[in-house]
């Protein structure tokens, strides 16, 4: 039964995502790319998306990547297959384009801990201080910012601040404590983390490196001290990637969200990755279950009813820009 715009609507109010019927049989992947074809939509997917999502993305990365990526894409609908924060982002940038998401709820564990109203207030103690914030936040918390950053130029954004001056950092604490490490500076920070980084096991991954000596240990910067403090290598998603890429190294344990691993096996097929465990010991490896909300199902209805969409006041977004626009300046 064909159903009519507003109970479409009403399905995707109630759950944030189109649970409707699909067409038995159906080749969803085939039906994918058809429909991005005939409506002339880009589909920009994380790294940490299912293996079959990342191989129907027009542009797959991280994300300061996909920031870049969305301030360049020419086509007037953008499907976001990562998480909520990252299709808002693409939707500041490009305020006059259809930005649509699988799924509502795939929010974010950082950006969750970070409320907009306990912020202001937290800033409003600090006058004159330089905000920078972790673009794995609300576009509510980027519109408070000074500028914004990804772990793959955080440092230069830091550094890009004179001497001297106040820097409040926002929401990653894990992530703060690197770049005060790494730049000498002295940052005030808001306590926020990601569950999924927080969730690695120190004891678990150095039975791990014992087991398999010859493996580098990688870390991405969102984990905790101790596990960044007995890594070979410390970098953002994409420095992960060309790090493997390059070392000589054969094996490697990695401590970011499992959903990289795809990606290095296609880049570097002869070499092995193992993820680094986590606490809870009935788990194989750190997974983002918000960024798992997205499936092929998902993805089909959201391009075939274009919906749901992503939405901000011009107001939020005006003031939300800035701090990306100055970052993407940074380069």
């Amino acid at each position: 039964m064909e159903l009519t715009s507003e109970e479409v609507s009403k399905r995707l109010d109630q759950k944030g995502y189109l649970d409707l019927e699909i067409p038995e049989g159906l080749d969803l992947v085939s039906a994918i790319k058809q429909l991005k074809k005939e409506k002339k939509a880009v589909l920009l997917a994380h790294y940490y998306q299912e293996a079959e999502i990342q191989e129907l993305a027009d542009y797959l990365g991280d994300s300061l990547y996909l920031a870049q990526a969305a301030e360049k894409v020419a086509a007037d609908m953008i499907v976001f297959a990562g998480v909520h924060f990252m299709a808002e982002t693409a939707k500041i940038i490009n305020p006059t384009k259809k930005v649509i998401l699988p799924d509502l709820n795939a929010g974010c564990s950082l950006a969750d801990s970070c409320p907009p109203h306990d912020f202001k207030k937290f800033i409003d103690q600090y006058p004159g201080a330089h905000v920078v914030t972790y673009i794995n936040c609300s576009a509510e918390i980027k519109a408070l910012s000074s500028i914004v950053c990804t772990s793959s130029n955080a440092l230069r954004v830091i550094d890009s601040i004179p001497e001297g001056e106040t820097i409040i950092f926002a929401p990653d604490k894990n992530l703060g404590r690197y770049l005060i490490k790494q730049t000498g500076r002295d940052m005030i920070l808001w306590d926020g983390s990601c569950i999924v980084h927080e969730a690695f096991s120190f004891e678990r991954i150095v039975t791990l490196a014992k087991e398999n000596p010859t493996a580098k240990f990688i870390a991405h910067p969102e984990s905790e001290s101790q596990v960044l403090d007995i890594a070979h290598y410390i970098g953002s998603t994409s420095g992960l990637l060309n790090f493997v890429e390059k070392d000589s190294a054969h094996s490697f344990i990695v401590a970011t969200e499992a959903g990289i691993l795809h990606e290095m096996k296609k880049r570097c097929p002869e070499k092995t990755f193992i993820p680094a465990p986590v606490e809870d010991e009935t788990c194989a490896c750190s997974e983002c279950a918000f960024m798992k909300l997205n499936t092929l199902e998902k993805l089909y209805l959201c391009l075939e009813h274009e919906q749901p969409e992503v939405k901000l006041s011009e107001s939020l977004i005006e003031k939300a820009k800035l701090p990306i626009t100055r970052m993407l300046k940074l380069g």
